[in-house]
């Protein structure tokens, strides 16, 4: 599925950004019933040119929307999907330190496609702003945040025969889903996943109980198998990104491991890159990053050297330093940097300010024009 040309931003990010005041009002407005939709969309509208502009600026050659459309980087995604409705689960996720809003998804019917998926014409639009030369990216949550997670597949059997039914058709919509948005036009899309940081906790927990890691350890191989048939058969040119993600709400996390209990899984994923969150001890050592990497030539690592949780900004001898650590593991040409993770993973947004972010990604972007750009 990977091709070398696939291989070009050495400096990327992973998304999300935080919500200008103005969109942030929009909101609470349109959800008080005081402002129509149309309304709502055009202040959203207005915001994504000023984004799009402002990343344009900062260097970057991949942008996106800022995920200013949606309140949750993964749930307004999901719960739109054929097949899921929304709820509310009355618990908060067990972030550290703070509560989130209570809403889930749950399944009610067979998986399926939504063709007519809000998302599209949320593409249409950053595609249209996009100027030439750059381009438009799209992130998406990972259908491994379906299986075994949250209770979100728990009443698969309402529907069908078998797990592997299930399955099935979560990566047929998936697939689905991936290849509308390259009819649109899209050529670059990351999936973001929570999961394998879910799994690093649960599998670190059991570490000396094999029988309790066993349904971990096949949560994992179910993951595997949904993303490379979901991937599988796309077009060549369309390039497939994926952010490992540890949580991020409020500056905040829900779980911490290195990757090493899930590193040989990650190295089958047939993704093009893979976006690591690397800005603190809790990530672990880079030693994991030999068999995710794999020895696959045309695979890129976006290290996450930088935090997008706080303002502070990173020592360049240190983050060089790491640089040429990874590339002990990973050859240097097949780095990149980017910050840890979005900036507003949902739309309360870290506690740093909008100036704050572009001052990080001017950064990332000096120090990986100097020690990656000409590699």
């Amino acid at each position: 599925m990977t091709t070398a040309q696939k291989l070009h931003y050495h400096f990327d990010q992973v998304g999300s950004y935080l919500r200008p005041d103005a969109l942030k009002t929009a909101r609470e407005q349109y959800a008080k019933g005081e402002i129509t939709q149309a309304a709502l969309l055009q202040v959203q509208h207005a915001a994504i040119k000023d984004l799009v502009d402002a990343q344009v600026a900062a260097g970057l050659s991949a942008v996106t929307d800022g995920e200013f459309n949606r309140s949750w980087w993964h749930l307004d995604f999901l719960g739109q999907l054929g097949g899921f409705e929304f709820y509310d689960q009355e618990a908060s996720y067990k972030f550290h330190g703070e509560k989130t809003r209570s809403t889930n998804i749950r399944l009610t019917g067979p998986v399926h496609a939504n063709l007519n998926h809000p998302f599209f014409d949320d593409f249409k639009y950053l595609q249209s702003i996009v100027p030439e030369g750059v381009e438009p990216k799209v992130t998406i949550p990972s259908p491994s945040l379906i299986i075994n997670r949250d209770q979100r597949s728990d009443g698969w059997a309402d529907y069908y025969p078998t797990w592997q039914a299930f399955l099935d058709d979560l990566a047929q919509a998936y697939h689905d889903t991936l290849q509308h948005f390259y009819d649109l036009g899209a050529r670059y899309i990351q999936l973001d996943d929570t999961t394998w940081a879910y799994l690093i906790a649960q599998l670190n927990a059991n570490a000396d109980d094999p029988a309790a890691r066993a349904p971990f350890e096949q949560t994992a191989q179910d993951d595997v198998y949904v993303i490379n048939q979901a991937l599988a058969g796309l077009p060549d040119d369309l390039k497939l990104s994926t952010h490992i993600c540890r949580g991020n709400f409020k500056s905040t996390y829900l779980f911490e491991g290195g990757y090493e209990p899930v590193a040989k899984y990650l190295g089958q994923l047939n993704y093009d890159a893979f976006f690591l969150e690397y800005d603190n001890e809790r990530s672990g050592d880079f030693g994991p990053l030999a068999d995710i990497y794999n020895g696959r030539p045309n695979v890129e690592i976006v290290l996450g050297l930088f935090t997008s949780k706080s303002a502070d900004l990173e020592a360049v001898d240190d983050v060089i330093a790491r640089i040429n650590e990874a590339a002990q593991y990973v050859p240097k040409a097949q780095l990149a940097l980017s910050t840890q993770c979005g900036f507003s993973s949902t739309e309360e947004g870290n506690i740093l300010t909008i100036p704050d972010q572009w001052r990080k990604l001017a950064l990332i972007k000096t120090i990986a024009d100097q020690e990656l750009a000409t590699v």
